[in-house]
This record gives structure tokens, sequence and C-alpha cells, in this order.
């Protein structure tokens, strides 16, 4: 049986950054993962460019039972302490919308960075391998497809069950419940809205359109593009709203941000047009031909009563739609939920109930923004349990 000091469940973004951390104290680190390959879930995300961070991260960007617990790691390991990883490797890195940073050539880049510091740490890592059992005695015992391990601190940083293509995987869950550990109940996040069929066939014309709103229900508001898709609703400001929704929850759509419809078409220049012309100044053609009745459209400007005027209102600055659901993990970017943050330590990772058992990454419940966020909990979550284990 192989010994080491630490093994850790997961290659990813969060696996890879605590095996660097604890291989820099002389720690002997091994990292299994059942996929080919390492890291599949940063080579693919931000369109191949992976957006690693964001130059504007707080607590306030995350979901948590918990909404405290991700304080203490993301104040010790910020995104500053990793865009200086980025430019010490001398990776091309730009900033886009909303402090969101991305490689300017390759996803790859990043990955490359960490697996260069696991081997300069001398970190081993054992693909296509599967943990079939674990066991805690004195020390951590694992079985697995390719024979029987052993370590005194064992990290579980196998992700959530987010695109399962990408290798996603429940086993993090299941080892918690296997240690007795309390899962807070888990849905899919950062996800595209499906519609209500009526909605759908209503609705189709306008697949592939992207419009600027503020999309909002009772609990948060986010100003970013709607893509209306031939499966219903997407874009940024769909997938941020979409991880604060609930079943059978109406959603609220602003297709006019700042702007007050009544007071524009209230201007002098264009009260002898028809409102179908003023509108489709405004917003997608499409889009007004799909949402405003024919006869109201054809309505000269100065015709309008104040009955239009309001309804016109509730179209443009509060149109009201309830989905039907969501595309669900599938398509998800994270998952909402996870290892309650009551059994960690927020200072280490490591669980109160079983020593040397430590959870790190989206496994546990907290969840970020579109935007890096969900990277940069992975580094600082990674980082502080590296300093530990």
């Amino acid at each position: 049986m192989n010994h080491y000091d630490v093994i850790i469940i997961g290659a990813g973004a969060a696996g890879l950054m605590c095996a660097i951390e604890a291989g820099k104290r002389h720690r002997r680190v091994l990292i299994v993962d059942h996929a080919n390959k390492a890291g599949k879930k940063i080579l693919m995300s931000g369109g191949g460019r992976c957006n690693f961070t964001n130059t504007a991260i707080s607590a306030d960007n995350y979901l948590s039972n918990n909404p405290h617990f991700c304080k203490s790691a993301l104040s010790r390991f910020t995104q500053w302490d990793f865009i200086d990883w980025v430019e010490r490797h001398q990776i091309p890195y730009h900033e886009r919308a909303h402090g969101q940073l991305f490689c300017n050539d390759s996803a790859a880049d990043i990955l490359t960075m960490l697996l260069d510091e696991c081997r300069d740490y001398r970190v081993q890592l054992q693909l296509n391998t599967t943990i079939r059992s674990v066991q805690k005695h004195t020390c951590f015992s694992l079985e697995s497809n390719h024979g029987h391990f052993s370590c005194d601190a064992l990290v579980v940083a196998s992700g959530g069950l987010s695109i399962p293509r990408m290798c996603a995987s429940p086993y993090g869950l299941q080892l918690a419940k296997q240690f007795k550990l309390n899962i807070i109940p888990t849905r899919a996040g950062l996800v595209p809205f499906t519609l209500q069929p009526q909605d759908k066939e209503r609705l189709a014309s306008l697949s592939g359109i992207a419009v600027e709103c503020i999309v909002s229900n009772d609990r948060a508001s986010f100003r970013e593009n709607l893509l209306f898709t031939h499966r219903g609703l997407s874009g940024p400001a769909m997938l941020q709203l979409s991880s604060y929704w609930q079943s059978g929850e109406e959603i609220e759509i602003d297709l006019l941000p700042e702007q007050s419809i009544v007071d524009l078409l209230k201007m002098s220049d264009v009260k002898n047009r028809q409102l179908k012309t003023v509108l489709s100044h405004l917003l997608p053609k499409r889009l007004v031909t799909t949402l405003v009745s024919d006869s109201l459209a054809e309505t000269t400007i100065h015709h309008l009563s104040n009955d239009q005027l309001i309804h016109l209102t509730n179209l443009v600055h509060h149109w009201r739609i309830q989905p039907n659901g969501t595309e669900g993990y599938r398509t998800a970017e994270v998952t909402i939920g996870g290892v309650d943050c009551n059994e960690l330590s927020s200072k280490t990772m490591e669980c109160r109930s079983v020593d040397g058992l430590y959870f790190i990454g989206e496994v546990i419940d907290v969840s970020g923004w579109l935007g890096g966020y969900n990277f940069q909990w992975a580094w600082s979550s990674g980082w502080v349990a590296g300093q530990y284990v």
C-alpha cells in the first residue's frame, strides 16, 4: 500500500491549487481523478479562454446557507494573489465587462501553469482512477481500480454535478454522507431557463436575439444581456438570476433599463409616428412584433390612451414571465448547495467531526456569480486547505 501525506480527490482548479500549496510545504501529495485529463472544466471555461477571476471579489458575490463562511478564504488568497501568479508565469490576459479577467490566448495557459507548479513541487497525478471505498482508522485507507492507497489527510475536491460531459460526479457528496456530514440540497445554478409550452411557441421566432435588460425576482436583480434561444431564455442576465430562482416563480424583465417608455413617447418629434416605428428604434423589430399586438403597434403615438400607456409600461419595464424550469445540470455552470459549511472550519476547510478530512471548491455549499467568481473560490479554498493538510 502506498502511503502519502495528502491525497486529493479531484484534479480540477481547487484540487490542483491545494496540491501545489501542500507540495510547497514538502508534503508528499497524490492527486487522483476518474477523468482521463486534468482540469477539463478549466479548459472549456470562458469559451476556451478561462475567466479565471474577477477584479471585484466579495462575499456578496456568493450564495450559501452560511454567507459568512467564504470570507476568510477569499481574504487570505485574493484575486490579486492569483493575478500575481498569472503575471509571474507571463500569461497574457485582458479585462472584460464587470471586472472579468480572461486569457488572451487559451485556457490551456492556466492549466499548464498549475500542472507546471505541481511538477515543480513533486505532486503525483494519477488519472483514470476511480475510488471504490474510503475508510478512516488511524489514517485514511482508499481502495481504487489501481490498487490501495493511504494518507494522513484526505482532501475532497471532486466538484459539483454541473456539466456531466466534463466528468462531473456526485462522489464528493456521497463521501460526505458516508461520514455523516449534512448536505444542503443541490440544484443547478447559472443555467438557462426553459419556457412554458405557450411561451416557447410565442417566442420561438426570437431565437438568436440578444438585448440588454434588467432581470429580477424578489431576491436578486441583474443588468446584463438576455439571449432568446430555441429552448428558452439564456444569456448572462438569465444565468445569474437562475441561481436565485425558485420553481414556479415569475421573473420580471425591464427591456429598457434607466429609460421611461412613456417619456420617450411624449417627445414631440415622434407623436405622429406609429408605435411600432418608434419601438423598433429602441428594441429589436422581431421582439416588438412578438410582444405588441398588431392593433396597438399600428396606433399613432398621440392617439395612445392612458390605459394603453400603462399597458406599454408594464410590457416594456415590467414584463413578467414564469419559466417552466431550467435546463438542469446538463448546461449548468455551477451546483448550488453541497456540503454544509457549518460542518467545516472556514480557517482550514477541515471537517469539524472528522480529523484530517477536508472539502474544497464546488462540492461545498458556496456558489459564485457568473464572471470568474467560482474559479476564485476554487483558488482560495484550495490555497487555504493547502496550508494545513
